[in-house]
């Protein structure tokens, strides 16, 4: 399922996360703000972003930016 800003009120959990336990999912229940927060604490803390920060965040992952060679 993709994110639609505004659009999507039900938590998603990320494509680049890997069935070890360490995954995030994301949402967007309101224009201008993408949600945040760690699929292992539901109830807990949750970030919220800008759309444009999120979208160069994701571009940056998918380049390999953040990958430890």
């Amino acid at each position: 399922m993709s994110i639609q800003q505004g659009k999507t009120s039900m938590w998603v959990k990320s494509s680049y996360s890997a069935g070890n336990g360490a995954c995030v999912e994301i949402s967007s229940p309101v224009m201008g703000e993408i949600a945040v927060r760690d699929s292992k604490v539901p109830q807990g803390p949750t970030l919220g972003f800008a759309p444009a920060s999120w979208s160069s965040f994701v571009s940056d992952v998918r380049r390999g930016a953040f990958d430890l060679d």
